[in-house]
This record gives structure tokens, sequence and C-alpha cells, in this order.
């Protein structure tokens, strides 16, 4: 059964964007992970559905030709991973959110893991321009014995330029959850552009650059966790949260590149660790 996309915006403000979906299943057939189902509508696309590893893991690279969301855009992704398949998803290149005239750009994700499942979740950096209006949200649904590694990386601003984030908003929200929806651990952040949880102490401290990674569906354990926080990032402050069902390592810098290298580092200890699978870094991150 196709995991349901959800439901579009209906307020008026966000009539003249883009509407763009993006339905897909990962099953396991015989001893292959395949796409088995590919619908999309609007610009969102597969670019590509690779099996670098062999027949056991299903690499899709998710392609929006816009290169960038802009206000009053809609984007839905949903996804599911079929029984004892898995996906590995990521992007071939950081995903933006553009300035905004007034509407709110947004974004929906369902990943729906099935029994004894796999879903690697890992896209490429975003970076939210000054003035964007962005609107964000992932459920991820764990049935029994799915496992799943997913990360995001925000990039306030293009520092590179010049900009910082000072004017706008980045609404981020993300649900882990049993397949009856009962909650495994849930977040939401709601950033104004320079607000004083950018600056506080207890916030960002003026950092532009934060990310989390999730480990979830296998209890964190004490060779796990030696391993991780034996790592440290180039550029920044980075930290780990172990709670019953799922494990969050958290980062701020002013690196992107420090950022991604070290959650590599950790995605790739937490794969041994937890898929008994050496990392093979996707190609697309290095072209």
């Amino acid at each position: 059964m196709n995991a349901p996309l959800p439901p579009l915006v209906t307020e008026q403000k966000h009539s003249t964007g883009w509407q763009a979906s993006l339905n897909l299943r990962v099953e396991r057939r015989g001893n292959r992970s395949a796409l088995t189902h590919n619908l999309h509508n609007g610009p969102l696309r597969v670019q590509k559905a690779l099996h670098p590893e062999g027949d056991d893991v299903c690499q899709i690279l998710i392609l929006h030709p816009p290169a960038g969301i802009a206000g009053g855009d809609q984007l839905r992704i949903a996804l599911e991973v079929g029984n004892n398949a898995h996906a590995q998803i990521t992007t071939p290149g950081a995903g933006k959110w553009y300035r905004s005239l007034g509407p709110t750009a947004n974004q929906r994700i369902h990943l729906d893991v099935a029994e004894n499942a796999v879903l690697e979740w890992l896209p490429q950096e975003v970076i939210v321009f000054d003035r964007a209006i962005a609107d964000t949200e992932t459920t991820v649904t764990l049935a029994a014995g799915a496992k799943a590694i997913g990360w995001d990386i925000v990039c306030l601003g293009r520092t590179a330029s010049g900009e910082s984030f000072r004017q706008g908003t980045y609404r981020q929200s993300f649900r882990l959850q049993r397949p009856d929806g009962s909650p495994i651990w849930r977040e939401t952040m709601n950033l104004q552009g320079s607000d004083a949880a950018m600056s506080s102490k207890l916030g960002l401290a003026d950092h532009t650059v934060f990310g989390t990674l999730w480990l979830a569906g296998i209890k964190p354990d004490a060779a796990l966790l030696e391993a991780l926080r034996g790592l440290s990032i180039s550029q920044g402050t980075c930290g780990i949260s172990a709670l019953p069902d799922v494990t969050a390592v958290r980062l701020v810098s002013n690196s992107s590149e420090a950022a991604r290298k070290y959650f590599e580092a950790v995605w790739a200890i937490a794969r041994m660790h937890i898929l008994q699978r050496g990392a093979i870094t996707p190609r697309i991150w290095r072209t």
C-alpha cells in the first residue's frame, strides 16, 4: 500500500508557488531492495536509483530541479520502505530556502519504515537565505524491528557572501513515532531572524550552522556511545543525548564542511555498529 501523501496547505497565500510531490516505495524483491513505486508531480524527481553496495541497499537521489524553495512553494515527499528492505536517500547538492516576499514556503516529509526494514536519510545541507519564510516538517514512523539513521544540517544565511539571517522565519518540526502514532521523540524549533536564540549561549551562541543526527530503532549501548563520544568536530561544538529508543547527536558550528565531516564520521561508526555495514560515501557528495 502506498505511503499516504501529507495534505497540501490550503491557505490562499500559497497559491502562486510550486506544488510538487514525490511518492516512493522501496521493497525487498528476493535478495534485492528495489524502487518499486515512483510517482511525481511537479518539480520533484528521482534523479537516480543506484546499488553501489550491491543488491541489498537501494540508494535514491532526490532532485528538486528549481534548486531552491521559494515563498509559496509546497513540497511533499512520502517514502515507504517495505519489510526487510534497505533504502538510502540523499540529494545531489545543498538545498536552499529562498527569500520570500510574504508567502510561506512549506515542506512535508513522511517516512514509513516497515518491520525489519532500514532507512538512511542523508540529505545534503540546506541554506536558509535572509528573509526566507520556511516551514518544514518531517515525520518518521518505525515499525517493530525497523532501524533508521538520519540527519539534517542547516546553514543560516549565505555567510560566504557576507549575508546573515537577519529577517525571516525558519520553523522545523521533527516527529519519530510508532505505527499507532505514539511518539518516540518529538521536537519543534521556531527561529526568527536575529532573535535572541541566535546569540544566546543557551541557543546557537552566534553559530550559523546547526544540525541533528538521529539513530532510531536500537537502544543506546555503552560501546556505541563510547565510540561516538571519542569523536570531535574540527570547528564548533557537539554533544550526544542517549534516550531510551533514540540517540541524538547535535552540533553547532560556523562551517558546513566541518558539520558534514563530523556527521559522516558519526554515521560511519553507527552504520557499522547498528547495521554491520562499512560506510560507503555516496559518489554524489564528492562531485
